[in-house]
């Protein structure tokens, strides 16, 4: 690599963060905000200075390793491949195609290579055990869009810019850079939207960092979320406060959803949730009466026991007050490469419940079942049990609920596999680890965080270093994978065009597909200017990817279907290259009615299901049940975002971060003091932590933070390991789901707290 400054997006978390990077004798040496990125504007938070970290981690896989005997040994990736696709057939073969499972974790959508190749793998593999993070994290979201909008990605992103009056509940972008709102700096954003005379009101159990800087804060129990914001569905209908604007004529059944809301009063879910029934009153006003004003709401409400509703209710307040589709308001995002579309025409919008789970029979989202019933899959015989597994980039031991039984499962598999370039809590469980370039040695394009951010741009970053001659990525390897697993099921050999089309796709790897994609989409220069060679070598691949793989509609797009936003060329991945810190596409425009993807084209205020919701949502209004214990909600970091970043000594020096936040009142009645080690049970689970005792947290509420627990052995994470701390999911029950889209539970679990007797380790013992 040469010397110089060099201009990338940050992959770490949602933001998208512009960085240049400074490489010197082929090593990084600076880590910079970029000013020119149109969407980060200069801004990098602390994770960004650890690409250096994570890049030159000696702790890094870099070749293939299966478990022996003796321990693990490196193997050739020829032999790799051969082993994988092998047993996996034989596993298939053996039990049918259902006892293989796939996990994908997070990291695959800050990949687009991987996101291009991970269907045809899916399809080889053939499974109906197909599991990823989305029921531990934004499923909510995405099953109101499907319900309300008719695309499961077509989500509403508030228009931060422009906003006069920013709601924000259970969310806290300070630390998160915003999560389906991809809003780097958000401290210099929020900073704007109070010299213009705005607003910040936060709502959460925590008094969270966002909440620190707001103009309005209110605890709020968890859970009870749901009963808020129908507290303020009913009162807009009472004071007649009800105003669609511009999307009145495309709204249907706005009188079922206020007969769902008639017995919500304020004054009847003051006590339940914490806050009064004056306050409702006055916030659901502020929101009516504010022109320019968003209501937004992620992982507290999401994840929890009445998450599908919460996410729900708070789109129709949005909608209710005229906030749908307006500047200021919340928007539909128009990226240059468009997967709403894309998937639309694909046949791909989305679908919920065309199958159940086979132990617990909960219902599948776009094709995959909540994670939390993969230890089910794989612990209960039967056909269908789960008997091989592949996971990609992804940790469930310390990301799904009740840990120790994932682990369970994992260890009882007759064969796993693992893509990912560490030796974690998980993939300690594999036969065989693929590890993948590291990020700086492949491009990048956000496929996905392009469709929720502030404000529309286009980036793509060059490989910053070449990878090792025998090295692999992420993408090369689900592409080879996927070829021998067709060839295993054809019996060996394929038809010559499709062995043609492999090898075209492996020769050109998913650049050339990602130019496409731009040439096509809404700012997209001419497609037939890709060259006489390219053009042809992209028509095999398009030929053996799925029937429904959101690249097949490529060849169905008009190119005349953009607009030109003052870029006389067009876009595309030539001018993207010309561009290394991005171009700016504009802020968020009205995109109503033709962003719609509903049967009739009417935006569906009242879908059965959460209408369905109303009877368990009355319950929780009447059970007013106190007792002794305490509710559990996770909480987020700045320098934290997956478990692997805690690898980075950068990012876990300074003081322990996996404590147990309590306040002072519960503290004081355990006979807790800051700095004391304290047992937090849940059955007979428990975990141990240090103490942090702080009125920022809510009288009958601690928090822990997700992603640590890094104390399990055969791991190959020494700075993790040496940081070690507690896992929350080996505390929580992985049968607690949201009943009405079947995400976890990860916020309002109950919990007992007490003062943790270092003899208690050897009585137990």
């Amino acid at each position: 690599m040469e010397n110089g400054t060099h201009y990338r997006t940050c992959h770490l978390c949602e933001a998208m963060c512009g960085v240049a990077i400074e490489v010197q004798s082929g090593k990084i040496a600076t880590i910079k905000g970029d000013d020119n990125d149109p969407l980060s504007r200069g801004h990098i938070c602390p994770k960004a200075v650890a690409l250096q970290d994570l890049h030159e981690d000696r702790d890094r896989l870099r070749k293939p390793i299966r478990k022996t005997a003796t321990g693990w040994q490196e193997m050739s990736w020829n032999d790799a491949f051969d082993l994988v696709a092998r047993r996996l057939h034989e596993v298939r073969k053996a039990h049918g195609k259902n006892s293989v499972g796939v996990y994908l974790g997070n990291p695959n959508v800050h990949n687009h290579g991987a996101l291009m190749t991970t269907t045809t793998l899916l399809r080889a593999i053939g499974t109906q055990n197909r599991f990823s993070a989305t029921s531990n994290d934004q499923l909510p979201h995405m099953l109101a869009s499907l319900e309300m909008f008719g695309h499961q990605v077509l989500f509403p992103v508030p228009d931060i810019d422009n906003t006069d009056l920013f709601i924000c509940i259970g969310a806290n972008p300070m630390a998160s850079n915003g999560s389906l709102m991809t809003v780097p700096d958000v401290r210099g954003r929020l900073k704007e939207l109070n010299q213009r005379g705005g607003k910040l009101v936060v709502i959460d159990p925590r008094r969270t960092e966002t909440a620190r800087i707001a103009d309005e804060f209110h605890f709020i129990r968890p859970g009870t979320d749901a009963l808020l914001l129908m507290a303020m569905v009913h009162t807009l209908f009472e004071e007649n406060l009800v105003n669609l604007g511009a999307s009145t004529p495309l709204v249907k059944d706005s009188d079922l959803l206020q007969l769902a809301s008639l017995s919500f009063t304020p004054e009847l879910v003051a006590e339940r949730t914490g806050i009064s029934a004056e306050t409702v009153r006055q916030l659901t006003r502020k929101l009516a009466t504010t022109p320019k004003a968003a209501l937004y709401t992620r992982m507290g409400t999401s994840t929890q026991a009445f998450g599908g509703t919460t996410t729900w209710l708070a789109y129709c307040l949005n909608i209710l007050t005229g906030k749908l589709d307006v500047p200021g308001g919340m928007m539909f995002t128009q990226p240059a490469v468009d997967l709403v579309a894309l998937g639309a025409m694909a046949g791909q919008a989305g679908h919920f419940g065309k199958r159940h789970s086979r132990v617990r029979k909960l219902p599948e989202f776009g094709g995959e079942y909540p994670a939390s019933t993969m230890a089910d899959e794989m612990l209960t015989p039967g056909e269908g049990q789960i008997r091989a597994f592949v996971s990609i980039a992804g940790n469930p031991v310390l990301s799904n609920p009740d840990g120790q039984r994932m682990d369970e499962a994992l260890a009882g598999l007759d064969f796993m596999v693992s893509v990912d370039y560490y030796l974690n809590e998980t993939t300690r469980h594999a036969d065989v680890i693929l590890p993948p370039t590291a990020a700086l040695e492949r491009s990048h394009y956000d496929l996905i965080f392009n469709m929720v951010a502030v404000r529309n741009v286009a980036k793509y970053s060059e490989a910053l270093f070449e990878p090792a001659p025998d090295s692999r990525h992420d993408w090369q390897i689900m592409l080879e994978l996927t070829h021998r697993l067709e060839r295993q099921r054809k019996g060996g050999k394929l038809p010559l065009r499709t062995e043609l089309g492999w090898k075209a796709f492996k020769k050109l790897g998913p650049d050339p597909l990602l130019d496409m994609m731009l040439r096509t989409g809404p700012y997209g220069a001419d497609p037939g200017r890709m060259g006489a060679i390219i053009q042809p070598a992209v028509d095999l691949v398009l030929d053996i990817l799925p029937d429904r793989h959101p690249l097949k509609a490529l060849a169905r797009l008009s190119p005349l279907n953009r607009h030109w936003h003052n870029l006389p060329k067009g876009l595309s991945l030539s001018a993207l290259k010309q561009n290394p810190s991005g171009i700016d596409l504009g802020p968020m425009q009205p995109t109503l009615p033709d962003r719609l993807y509903t049967r009739d084209g009417k935006i569906n205020l009242a879908p059965r299901r959460y209408l369905a919701d109303m009877e368990r949502l009355q319950a929780l209004l009447e059970n007013s049940s106190k007792g002794d214990s305490l509710t559990l909600i996770g909480r987020r970091h700045v320098r934290s975002n997956n478990s692997w970043m805690h690898n980075s000594r950068r990012l876990v020096k300074g003081k322990d971060r996996c404590t147990l936040i309590i306040h002072p009142d519960d503290a004081r009645a355990r006979k807790l003091e800051p700095g004391m080690q304290a047992q937090i049970c849940k059955g007979e689970k428990f975990i141990v932590l240090p103490v942090e005792v702080s009125e920022d947290i809510m009288p009958g509420v601690v928090s822990i933070p997700h992603g640590w627990g890094h104390n399990r052995p055969g791991t190959g994470q020494s700075v993790a390991a040496a940081h070690a701390g507690a896992s929350i999911n080996d505390l929580l029950d992985d049968t607690h789901i949201d009943p009405v889209s079947g995400t976890s539970v990860l916020n309002g679990q109950a919990v007992e707290v007490k003062v943790w007797h270092t003899d208690a380790l050897a009585k137990q013992a």
